[in-house]
């Protein structure tokens, strides 16, 4: 039973859902006599703009456990955990420059396809199906279950009525249309997701500073928790575990990174789908940008939490107790964007599993002479079947943690090393074979597992960034042993442009800037 929205903003809500549900159609259809193939299934026909790639690529990371994790971690740890959006921004400019020319050279779909194109099939399969267990059991568990505890906060919603909800509005405008469906209503939500980010922000600042507005609020707020306002966290914090010091800076935050953003399926093939690599670099740009923008409007929330309404718990209540300040009409707008950055992410890791489960599982092994058409129908079963799991284990899996932010991040660095080092031998190093690159992949979760059982006091992050030293040793080892000899699969980097535009390095420029000015300020 609803409990805390109105009449106006239940008007809202609706009035957002008409429109996205327009947009998706609209963009989807298809001129007279075209059928929809993969290309334009999975990839958009392979034409969308910058504008279009950059704001998916933040709409398919800022979800629910972007907004109320990260929020949540915000409460707990301070602006800190602003390092996984600030360090994002650099890495962002990486992966366009050194690693999207590679990706866009070959032609590929999935992250998968690369590395059989690289290494060999096994690695392919092997690596098709950790992401597809990671995705569903993971990533949608956790979207699911966290926009469903905001829903449940704000309106009284009962959680597992949330989740089916939310599922099904997701299926509703983006199983038919696919990747250009989920790209294009991303502008829309993340330009909803920013305006009401940014109106939780400022009336919560200023419901802080009273009479003397939003800025007397802010130092108000940095003189009544100034722990919160480290950004380089000593031992002796309690949430030094999760952020450890100076690691968060030169350490296994790099490897969590490039991970993400540089191999990530749901991530990655948003580039993929742009008009040209220019395209793709231009939106990197713009996505970098808005992740030194996210802070603002995910982490001072949770921070201004902490001073409003102390003794939360657990800590992700955080941002859903802050939307409860809000008066009717921006509840309604606020609640929308909630609902907006929830259901683009789960949209995004939708077709992503989709796409994986369609073109390395199906077509690679159970049906290679599938046709296009066929094809496309298979990726809408896949992300049904897909929601149907996530729905039935998302409270077991996701529903013990207190901070689900820190609780994937943990669970992913597991396997974080072994990917980025598949990756970059495979990029960078003509010796590198697909045994070497197999024993990274499990010797990394077998380390991680060793690590975290025997030495359980060592900080994850150090751990990933350990981990990641020794499995490097243990790949080189392993192609030595096999005689050390360039690969026949390995990649020319002699045809491959990596020169980027005078505006791409000027931008990249400007955000490194800003963040040596905030790290400055708030050491």
């Amino acid at each position: 039973m609803i409990n805390s929205l109105n009449w106006l903003d239940l008007s809202i809500l609706a009035l957002y859902a008409m429109v996205l549900i327009f947009i998706a159609y609209y963009v989807s259809r298809e001129k007279a006599g075209h059928q929809k193939n993969a290309e334009d299934y999975f990839l958009a026909s392979k034409s969308l703009p910058w504008w279009a790639v950059g704001t998916s690529l933040i709409a398919a990371n800022i979800s629910a456990e972007q907004i109320v994790g990260m929020s949540g971690a915000g409460y707990a740890a301070g602006i800190a955990i602003a390092s996984y959006e600030w360090m994002s921004a650099i890495t962002l400019f990486i992966v366009g420059k050194y690693f999207l020319p590679i990706f866009m050279a070959k032609g590929i779909y999935t992250m998968p396809q690369f590395l059989e194109n690289r290494y060999d099939r096994r690695v392919r399969i092997v690596m098709s199906i950790f992401w597809l267990t990671l995705y569903v059991l993971v990533n949608l568990t956790s979207i699911l279950y966290l926009g469903a505890l905001a829903i449940e906060a704000v309106t009284g919603v009962e959680m597992t009525y949330a989740m089916i909800g939310l599922a099904v509005f997701s299926f509703t405008y983006s199983i038919y249309g696919g990747m250009k469906a989920v790209a294009f209503t991303d502008v829309f939500q993340v330009t909803l997701l920013v305006l009401g980010g940014l109106l939780i922000t400022y009336l919560g600042l200023e419901k802080i500073g009273g009479d003397q507005g939003i800025v007397h609020g802010f130092t108000t707020l940095l003189e009544t928790v100034p722990e919160k306002f480290d950004l380089i966290l000593d031992p002796s914090n309690p949430q030094y575990q999760n952020l450890p010091g100076i690691s968060v800076l030169i350490g296994g935050m790099w490897v969590m990174n490039m991970s993400y953003w540089g191999f990530n399926q749901y991530i990655t093939q948003r580039t993929l789908a742009a008009k040209s690599l220019q395209e793709a670099q231009k939106g990197i740009a713009l996505a970098a940008y808005l992740k030194v923008l996210m802070p603002i409007i995910v982490v001072l929330p949770g921070v201004a939490a902490a001073s409003l309404i102390p003794g939360l718990s657990p800590s992700d209540r955080a941002y859903p107790e802050m939307m409860k300040l809000l008066p009717h009409g921006l509840l309604g707008i606020v609640f929308a964007s909630l609902v907006a950055a929830i259901c683009a992410s789960l949209s995004s890791k939708v077709n992503s599993i989709s796409t994986l489960f369609t073109m390395d599982i199906y077509k690679l092994i159970i049906k290679p002479s599938a046709s296009e058409a066929h094809l496309v129908n298979v990726g809408r079963i896949a992300a049904t079947i897909s929601l149907i799991i996530a729905l039935v284990v998302a409270k077991p899996l996701i529903g013990k943690s207190d901070q689900a932010f820190q609780f994937i991040q943990d669970f992913t660095a597991y396997f974080t090393p072994g990917i980025v080092l598949m990756f970059l031998f495979g990029f960078f190093w003509k010796k590198a074979t697909a045994t070497s690159a197999l024993v990274a992949g499990i010797s990394s979760i077998l380390l991680s597992i060793a690590f975290k059982e025997f030495y359980p006091g060592l900080p994850f992050m150090d751990r990933v960034g350990l981990v990641f030293v020794i499995c490097a040793v243990l790949a080189v080892i392993v192609t030595y042993a096999a005689g050390g000899k360039d690969q026949e699969k390995a990649i020319d980097l002699s045809g491959i442009n990596f020169k980027t535009e005078p505006v791409y390095n000027a931008a990249c420029v400007g955000v490194v800037v800003i963040l040596v000015a905030f790290y400055s300020i708030w050491w």
